[in-house]
């Protein structure tokens, strides 16, 4: 697989790998980042809507970006040992139709996917966008992260 925009094919859909939710690592993060009462007490959680603690929505969020991130770094290292030219690093445009369908519990295993929906060339020189939709899945089939990411995406030099 290449990294270049013309090479990613609308429809194609990549796993990208799986994170455990520890609870002790559910604390830390909502209390640093997102210090709700449903994320960080255990008896406030049971009293909620939730039933128990959950993660917090941005740490699944997070954990989906390590997967990615992780994936496309292996995807680059492959390509180098095959000698292949490498694209500069995208960045993310922008994140919309985050969805959290589901809580995510102490224990629980979210595996992450993308599945890439559109490509286009953009008027500057050098880059293209790539549109994905993007997935997390607990250890049931339990979607509990869906969002949709524009990346900007380095071109094939002609």
């Amino acid at each position: 697989m290449s990294l270049f925009l013309e090479d990613f094919v609308v429809g194609e859909r990549v796993e990208l790998g799986a994170y455990a939710f520890d609870r002790e690592e559910m604390l830390a993060f909502a209390r640093r980042y997102d210090p709700q009462p449903f994320h960080l007490d255990e008896e406030a959680a049971k009293a909620s809507i939730y039933g128990s603690l959950i993660a917090s929505g941005w740490h699944t969020c997070s954990a989906f970006m390590r997967c990615f991130i992780g994936w496309m770094e292996l995807q680059r290292r492959k390509a180098a040992e095959r000698g292949d030219d490498l694209p500069p690093v995208g960045v993310a445009a922008g994140v919309s139709g985050l969805r959290w369908p589901a809580p995510v519990r102490p224990g629980d295993v979210v595996s992450y996917s993308t599945t890439v929906l559109s490509k286009r060339a953009v008027h500057r020189p050098g880059w293209g966008i790539v549109t994905r939709r993007s997935i997390g899945v607990n250890q049931n089939g339990v979607e509990v992260l869906d969002l949709t990411s524009v990346i900007m995406t380095g071109r094939r030099p002609t």
